[in-house]
């Protein structure tokens, strides 16, 4: 990777150029990374939310594949390399001041995602007036849990 903080992407420009230009420049927090939402590209559904840096996404964007940023493990992640739910991307997009990617992905291996063993990272949800409850949401575990 360059020294360059925005390589080996297009350098950030006007607001005018990234908000309605053709160059890719995405916007790094203090800490190097990026958001990155993650679905199910032939159903839609919400996957999971990770950080990328910028090494994560310039892999991301030259494999075909997934790559991401574990803050708890301070390392590059390839997602997939020990479960076999392996996402090839089918779409990456960005958002009006690119400082968030989504990637539209197949999943390999069982179509989970879920390090404790769910097809989504989304498998709860907190009832309207109970703050401090969680309940499942449809989501059975998948044969081979991963977690």
């Amino acid at each position: 990777m360059s020294s360059e903080p925005n390589a080996p992407f297009a350098p950030r420009g006007t607001k005018e150029e990234i908000e309605k230009g053709t160059s890719f420049s995405p916007k790094f927090d203090a800490n190097g990374l990026i958001t990155a939402v993650t679905t199910d590209a032939k159903t839609g559904e919400l996957l999971m939310v990770a950080w990328m840096n910028a090494e994560a996404l310039a892999r991301t964007v030259e494999t075909g594949e997934a790559w991401y940023w574990s803050r708890s493990r301070n390392e590059l992640w390839h997602k997939g390399d020990t479960s076999g739910q392996i996402q090839t991307v089918v779409e990456l997009r960005t958002d009006c001041d690119q400082d968030t990617v989504w990637l539209k992905v197949d999943v390999a291996g069982d179509g989970g995602c879920c390090h404790v063993g769910y097809r989504s990272c989304f498998y709860r949800r907190v009832p309207k007036g109970a703050p401090g409850k969680l309940e499942p949401v449809g989501a059975e575990k998948l044969a081979h849990s991963h977690g």
